[in-house]
């Protein structure tokens, strides 16, 4: 573990007795819109489909507001350094809110599609821009408690948009999982005017054109392949082969351009600081653990264990209080003592045990056993969150705030997106190793649910439910490799104390 060393803080207002009602009220919103419309439309997706028709192209609704949130966010933090977040945070919501509106009128899968990127490219801006203001707006020792804060809420907020949605397009339509944004989002502006303006750095504001399309052209193959992969189908094999390649190709145009421009949109410089890279990585592997998990644990739960798709919804939410409660306490743990890197430290290596006892031991435990397990692990995980943020906002420094954030939102966004890919393609080459009748199965559980082994036989069920859950051992391993990854990269943190 390196030595212990502390980075400079950047000079920042003290401390004001109402700084908590008039900063975080007027950030978390905007996040909160974000993070809920992420998941939100899950739910909504069968009736959007049966309401549009082209049930083939349903995923895109998804996929479209992921790819547009990643692009969108180094974007924003981009200008947001160059002529102020406060400003950049009310066209970012103005943006968002008339994406909505178009969601809501929307009459073709197209068109929808179209209108989630637009929703994206808003909701992007203000993911970034809420991580950024925090730190222009909160002294270094205060900023734990809020990342905190705002970390356990977006975890919140993933787990509780479906629910949501589900709620919503049962007795309002699935227009309502849109149309709800548009009130909310203008609450969010008028409280985003009670921030404090900060002074932008004034001057031409240059942008860099080139370094942002060739930004969208390394991030959308790699987002689309990845989503492709999901389905475990092999025949897309040479599609996802050929969107990495765009992608790579694209990568390589992206590091050079960013090399030479003057105003760059990702600052070369900020990624060969340790505290950076290694930061990010380590974000990666969480949001890889996180996804994934919540991605498959309903349906281990449900093939496996025979719970109901009601009963495995609240089985979930130990591991959304577990990641909201161990961000709290890390936020509180920083505030008071100014330690960072220990805490993931530690919490992501009794994380990465507890899964690595699922991988070795989940047939013998009870279900309770299990989720008892998953939610130390989720209050474990939940440490890395807040200190994620406050490590790359303090390296990078005020010039270069929004760049930062944004490179931990792309960070997750790969990580959640690769983590998710990763583990389908475990669980489904162990069961083609074992029966291929199952692997076949499987891949229509993903796209199903669990009713697809109601045409089975009851005796030949016990022996593909038998098979899934020996593949998800090796599915929990995979889980606790990202785990056990991530936790390397914190002890290798070189920032320790803020």
């Amino acid at each position: 573990m390196p030595s212990e060393t502390t980075t400079p803080a950047p000079r920042i207002t003290p401390v004001s007795p109402n700084l908590f009602l008039t900063v975080f009220p007027s950030i978390m919103l905007p996040m909160f819109l974000a993070a809920v419309d992420q998941t939100i439309v899950a739910t909504a997706l069968p009736a959007i489909a049966g309401s549009l028709g082209d049930v083939q192209r349903v995923s895109w609704i998804v996929v479209s507001y992921l790819v547009a949130n990643t692009i969108a966010a180094p974007v924003y933090g981009r200008l947001g350094d160059a002529i102020g977040r406060r400003y950049m945070m009310f066209v970012a919501l103005a943006v968002f809110i008339g994406a909505s509106v178009l969601c809501a009128l929307s009459g073709s899968i197209l068109m929808l599609t179209a209108a989630r990127l637009l929703q994206g490219a808003g909701g992007g801006g203000l993911m970034t821009l809420s991580q950024a203001l925090i730190a222009e707006s909160v002294p270094p020792r205060e900023r734990g408690k809020y990342q905190g804060y705002l970390s356990g809420m977006y975890a919140a907020a993933s787990t509780f948009g479906p629910v949501a949605g589900g709620y919503l397009t049962e007795h309002f339509g699935w227009h309502s999982v849109f149309l709800v944004n548009v009130p909310l989002g203008v609450l969010a502006a008028f409280l985003v005017m009670r921030l404090p303006a900060h002074p932008s750095r004034g001057g031409s504001v240059q942008f860099d054109v080139w370094g942002t399309v060739f930004f969208a052209g390394f991030i959308t193959p790699v987002l689309l392949a990845l989503e492709r992969a999901q389905r475990i189908d092999l025949a897309a094999a040479p599609m996802v082969a050929a969107l990495l390649l765009v992608s790579a190709v694209s990568l390589v145009l992206l590091i050079r351009q960013e090399k030479r421009a003057s105003a760059p949109l990702l600052p070369i410089q900020l990624f060969r600081q340790a505290g950076i890279w290694r930061t990010d990585t380590m974000a990666a592997c969480v949001a890889g653990q996180t996804v994934a998990l919540v991605s498959f644990l309903p349906m281990y739960l449900q093939v496996v264990r025979g719970a109901s798709t009601a009963h495995s919804g609240v089985l979930l939410l130990p591991l959304t209080l577990g990641i909201a409660s161990g961000s709290f306490f890390c936020g509180r743990m920083i505030a008071a003592t100014g330690r960072t890197a220990i805490l993931p430290s530690v919490g992501l290596a009794v994380g990465a045990t507890m899964l690595l006892s699922l991988a070795a031991f989940a047939p013998l435990l009870s279900t309770g056993t299990i989720i008892g397990m998953l939610a130390v692990t989720a209050f474990c995980t939940g440490t890395a969150m807040p200190v994620v943020q406050m490590t790359v906002q303090t390296v990078a420094g005020p010039r270069f705030l929004g760049a930062a954030a944004a490179s931990v939102q792309f960070s997750r966004s790969v990580g959640a997106s690769f983590g998710t890919a990763l583990v389908g393609a475990v669980l489904f080459a162990v069961l083609a190793a074992r029966d291929t009748q199952t692997a076949t199965m499987f891949a229509s559980l993903v796209q199903q649910g669990p009713r697809a082994l109601d045409v089975l036989p009851a005796a030949q069920q016990i022996i593909v439910r038998g098979e899934i859950a020996d593949a998800f051992r090796a599915a929990f391993l995979t889980i606790g490799c990202f785990t056990t990854t991530g936790m390397l990269f914190a002890w290798w943190m070189p920032v320790r104390r803020i």
